[in-house]
């Protein structure tokens, strides 16, 4: 693609294999610059790895050399390896760069005069060049440095193409990178900071499109072309990224591959979607075009297709394309979020219509991380104090209690202060409910020396007294991730993609340093008032935490009810997914008292089943017919004879008979929760208790399905 495009936009009919020069400046050995030619086409992978790139390049620039084999010898020492440029950091890759870089050009026939290297650097990409390293080191990284720092300053880089890694827990911290990557920080179209504190962007394969993106900038024309992670592409706090690529280049393609393992992704069809690679990130290639022409204050053209399907038939298809022959849509991105794919966006001002969720509640906190699940969280409240006893018992030293429970410290947690300060605490009183998983209540050891993350300041409303409150991500990339609690919840406890937040009902003030009995609704005035107006009936807020409100008025639970039931209205999920994709929901106003009683009671009947409280529960549709060991291990789920229901194995012997198939795969956001509640459990013992619990998930789940059908907001 690259060789197609120095043909088709920069008119270099050669491309890849361009012989052409271009007047440059350089540092001297002295003080001042001193002038050089150097080849126009400068071609650098910044990610070398074992040189795959480079290889590649040069059997691309070969295929037009077959039958001028008396120019190859030539034409490479001359105006071949003068422009391959390549940086590592890793001492193995780097060696085995070399190794399959002159393998392939042996193979054409090249034999090196000896005296020439390829241009291939021992380097951290993601640093400036720096002065030249004296005899500081050895001298081979002294030279390897010199001659990094020499193209990293000096080598007008027209072409930057690789695949560069992708680490969300980024080491590369480096003041250089770190402010030439705060242009992504910041609003489109503004300076001002980003509103979200919580953002990818630190992720190295970000870092080096930015780098990407400076040396082209620096060149003032030239192609970034990268196989990268292809989450930037519509995460919405990467709208910064995207507004500064759009400024910066004249076009830009976007090769979608997908394989999302994470997401789930498949194809259109339903039919299964593999990873171009073994991992779970889906990728795309990213090709960014700049001619310099482009008037400044114009954005880029955006192209954009998808490739879904089995691993093998993309390579397949890839291989037999061409940019030229790929069926492009054209994007055009637009203001909050200037995403690089195709929206549907016809709907958006009927949409905008409706209230924000976290305006109308505006206390609101993503869910707790404890950093150390494994030691603070259980399924058994027993277990879970055995485990904080073996911990804080200062007879054992640090570092077997580290080894014991695969313990490691952090910036804000060490192992050793926290024995010590929790140790004289009363364990039992420091062990809460979280809702962990849809249907899925733990045990949590909660206390801020224990748990990194505790949102206490939010999450004390969910443990003063009574409260219910909504369970939403902001960003939504898995479907249906709407749920309820009257816990404390965990980050993930709807998507195991993306961080939810709760929203508590009621606000508990507190009042001579313990929590007053008496809540207030955590509801903004503004937006009650105007569905009062809409309504006509009056409102309630000082009616019991959970007393629903009659003809005349209506109170908080109501209008949460109402919320919770648009929330999972099929049509509302279909014809909003876009933009519920990017931000918390927005509701429609209700504006018909008798409409909004309908859904607000439809609202309270999927809220009493997820929370485990309607009376229909204690119906079972299911049975457990078997005794035995009541042991999780094998799980599968077989049709019976109409293939609508089904046994639940949970071993060789024992199963939950008639599950429903619509209650087995039914999604709660990222979750199928009556796969994942069993898998949580496998090897433990079902009890009493669970085996019950189970069925009642499986009734609770059919009768959310049944309800759903109803909500046709």
């Amino acid at each position: 693609a690259v060789d197609e495009i120095l043909q088709t936009e920069f008119g270099l009919q050669q491309g890849l294999a361009d012989t052409s020069k271009v007047d440059i400046e350089i540092e001297g050995q002295g003080k001042g610059k001193t002038k050089a030619k150097v080849h126009k086409v400068q071609i650098l992978d910044p990610a070398l790895g074992t040189g795959t790139f480079l290889a590649e390049t040069i059997r691309q620039i070969y295929d037009k050399f077959k039958n001028q084999q008396g120019q190859w010898q030539g034409y490479v020492e001359q105006h071949l390896i003068p422009r391959l440029n390549g940086f590592e950091i890793m001492m193995a890759p780097y060696a085995m760069a070399h190794l399959k870089i002159s393998w392939v050009l042996a193979e054409t026939g090249y034999v090196p005069p000896g005296s020439q290297r390829i241009r291939a650097y021992l380097t951290n990409s993601l640093e400036e060049h720096h002065p030249d390293t004296g005899t500081l080191f050895a001298q081979f990284l002294a030279d390897e440095a010199k001659e990094a720092n020499a193209v990293k300053r000096d080598t007008p880089v027209m072409v930057v193409m690789g695949n560069p890694p992708y680490s969300g827990i980024s080491s590369n911290t480096g003041d250089w990178i770190t402010k030439l990557l705060g242009d992504y920080k910041k609003e489109p179209a503004s300076n001002s900071p980003l509103e979200e504190r919580k953002h990818w962007l630190n992720d190295d394969y970000v870092k080096f499109i930015r780098l990407g993106q400076y040396f082209v900038d620096k060149n003032q024309s030239g192609i970034l072309a990268y196989i990268a992670n292809h989450g930037f592409i519509d995460n919405p706090t990467f709208r910064g990224m995207r507004w500064s690529l759009l400024q910066s280049f004249d076009k830009i393609y976007i090769i979608d591959l997908h394989g999302n393992a994470k997401k789930k992704e498949k194809a259109p069809d339903g039919t299964k979607d593999e990873n171009v690679f073994d991992i779970q990130q889906g990728v795309s290639i990213n090709i960014f075009v700049k001619t310099g022409k482009k008037k400044k204050g114009v954005l880029a053209e955006v192209y954009h297709t998808d490739i879904f399907g089995l691993r093998q038939s993309k390579y397949g298809y890839l291989l037999k394309s061409s940019l030229k022959s790929l069926h492009f849509a054209e994007v055009k991105p637009a203001t909050p979020y200037f995403f690089l794919v195709p929206k549907d966006d016809s709907n958006r001002d009927k949409y905008e219509q409706g209230f924000r969720v976290d305006e109308l509640m505006a206390v609101n906190t993503t869910g707790i991380v404890t950093a150390r699940d494994t030691l603070v969280v259980d399924i058994d409240r027993t277990e879970l104090l055995d485990r904080i006893a073996e911990f804080t018992n200062l007879g054992k030293q640090d570092d077997e209690i580290r080894e014991r429970f695969g313990l490691k410290d952090s910036r804000g947690w060490k192992l050793p202060l926290a024995r010590r300060l929790v140790a004289p605490l009363d364990h039992d009183k420091q062990i809460v409910l979280v809702d962990y998983r849809p249907f899925d209540c733990r045990h949590i050891y909660y206390h801020p020396k224990m748990v990194d993350w505790g949102r206490e300041k939010i999450m004390r409303h969910f443990l003063a007294g009574p409260n219910v409150g909504l369970v939403i991500p902001k960003i939504n990339k898995e479907d249906n991730c709407f749920f309820i609690t009257k816990n404390i919840i965990g980050h993930k406890t709807c998507s195991a993609y993306d961080s939810n937040s709760a929203f508590p009902l009621y606000l508990y003030p507190v009042l001579n340093g313990q929590s007053n009995t008496t809540p207030t609704p955590n509801l903004d005035t503004d937006i009650v008032n105007r569905i009062i107006e809409g309504l006509g009936i009056k409102f309630n807020a000082e009616a019991g935490a959970f007393q629903k409100g009659n003809k005349s008025h209506f109170t908080p639970i109501d209008l949460l009810d109402y919320i919770y039931a648009v929330l999972h209205s099929p049509n509302y999920r279909e014809k909003y997914k876009e933009f519920l994709k990017i931000d918390f929901p927005r509701v429609p106003y209700p504006t018909d008292a008798i409409e909004f009683r309908r859904l607000a009671k439809l609202g309270e009947e999927l809220r009493l089943l997820h929370l485990m409280e309607h009376p229909a529960l204690n119906k079972l549709i299911t049975k457990y017919p078997i005794n035995g060991s009541n042991v999780v291990e094998k799980l599968r789920w077989e049709p019976n004879k109409d293939g609508s229901v089904g046994k639940v194995w949970i071993n060789d012997t024992q199963y939950f008979d008639k599950v429903p198939l619509i209650a087995w795969e039914f999604y709660i956001g990222g979750y199928q929760p009556a796969q994942k509640w069993l898998k949580d459990r496998k090897g433990k013992t079902l009890t009493f208790e669970d085996i019950n619990h189970y069925q009642r998930i499986i009734t609770a789940l059919e009768k959310t399905d049944e309800i759903m059908k109803h909500i046709d907001v």
